[in-house]
């Protein structure tokens, strides 16, 4: 592995988790291997271990590493056969026209695989006629079976739902900035991140990305205590950064299974997006 580039103007910790994510899909490191701790990997990289942390919850959410509790961060054993959420979304921007559907809780991945395209545009290496990404979220304004408190009065809570509000505000309002901004700077003709809620739980999370490639994967519900107002809670939430996705691409013929997959999910989105999904501003 070898240093960061100083003069590359990716984040430093975006700069490790590429290094890293080529080390283990290049076999440098092998499935089941451990990676070296936080401490040893900020010396080797010159960095603070803030920025570790930033760039393995990069790859745990790329399901290329998983931690287990004291005795470390391992390489997931079925890297052989890694799913690509990621290099399929930064391949949609080169070309003409992208469209990005995506609908699940927070867009936080979304976000994520994201800034490498919209660097690459910044700096005039790819420049796409028209981006478009519609988002369909969960409503937090009202009660919803997810997120809730647990423990022993479980139910609706505000202040939860509050909590993955100001999630959703900070990446999907994050995307919506980010491509205003193309659109502002005249770098992309068209630019715009639609975002529309709903009153249901969403129990999985969908990427449609150029109305070719279906990823599709289920929320696993967790309990685990957060801290709301320097108040513990316990709660009952969704948790996304180890969901497997499943990938399916369409084909010339229509009655192929990947075909099917993408044209049955671009059906139920657009269904949920024109009936019960209202637009919101973040």
């Amino acid at each position: 592995m070898s240093g960061l580039d100083l003069d590359n103007p990716k984040p430093p910790y975006m700069q490790v988790a590429q290094l890293l994510r080529a080390a283990i899909l290049s076999k440098s490191i092998e499935p089941g291997d451990r990676l070296p701790s936080q401490a040893e990997l900020a010396k080797r990289y010159g960095v603070a271990r803030m920025t570790i942390q930033q760039a393995l919850r990069l790859l745990r959410e790329e399901n290329l590493i998983v931690s287990r509790q004291g005795s470390g961060v391992f390489v997931r054993e079925r890297t052989s056969r890694p799913v690509g959420l990621r290099p399929h979304i930064e391949a949609a921007f080169e070309h003409a026209d992208v469209q990005i559907d995506f609908s699940g809780y927070t867009a936080e991945t979304l976000h994520t695989a994201i800034q490498e395209p919209i660097d690459k545009i910044r700096d005039g290496r790819l420049a796409p006629r028209s981006i478009r990404l519609r988002l369909l979220l969960a409503d937090m304004t009202q009660p919803i079976a997810l997120p809730v408190r647990a423990g022993d009065d479980p139910g609706d809570d505000p202040r939860v739902r509050q909590r993955m509000q100001k999630t959703i505000e900070r990446y999907a309002g994050g995307i919506n900035e980010s491509l205003g901004e193309l659109a502002l700077l005249g770098l992309v003709e068209k630019a715009s991140a639609d975002i529309r809620v709903h009153g249901s739980a969403p129990l999985f999370k969908l990427y449609l990305i150029n109305r070719a490639d279906l990823f599709f994967g289920f929320y696993p519900v967790v309990a685990h205590d957060v801290v709301i107002g320097g108040e513990v809670v316990p709660t009952f939430d969704p948790m996304g950064k180890d969901t497997a996705l499943f990938h399916h691409t369409a084909t010339k013929d229509p009655d192929a299974l990947g075909t099917q997959y993408v044209t049955e999910a671009e059906r139920w989105f657009d269904s949920v997006w024109s009936t019960i999904a209202r637009p919101v501003t973040l």
